[in-house]
């Protein structure tokens, strides 16, 4: 279920501490709530379960469990949920897989605040067009 509300709620998901710490400060500075921070794809799938984020923001490379895996678990839980990736080392290929896996956008590190904040508008309205067009969907049926 997508929140409706003008202030979208953000999971960070980076093993980097100084990327999560970046990424919190912009966010904020654009008005987006950011109500869980995670290490790797295993707390991902702990926080999102728990949280239900609008949005998640995922490094791509990660210990444990990769961005590529979780996003893939997390799509099949709840594909209401916009995925951005995030990449210090982007590859076509990882673009192509991370979008065939249910990947809303992707973001290359490091972060420019503007791109940021413009990306995650542009998922999140889709995201709740999305979610509207579903609920009238359900409405008339």
């Amino acid at each position: 279920m997508v929140n409706q509300s003008a202030r979208p709620r953000v999971l960070i998901v980076d093993d980097n501490e100084l990327m999560r710490t970046l990424l919190r400060s912009i966010l904020r500075s654009g008005d987006y709530q950011v109500i869980g921070e995670a290490r790797n794809g295993v707390g991902a799938l702990e926080l999102t379960q728990r949280l239900q984020p609008d949005v998640i923001c995922m490094d791509l490379i990660m210990p444990q469990m990769g961005g590529l895996e979780a996003l893939q678990a997390i799509k099949a839980m709840h594909p209401g949920i916009a995925v951005v990736m995030l990449t210090g080392k982007p590859s076509v290929d990882n673009v192509h897989e991370s979008i065939a896996a249910g990947a809303s956008a992707f973001i290359i590190k490091p972060f420019k605040a503007g791109k940021v904040l413009d990306t995650l508008e542009q998922v999140w309205q889709a995201a709740r067009s999305r979610a509207t067009t579903r609920h009238a969907g359900q409405e008339t049926a």
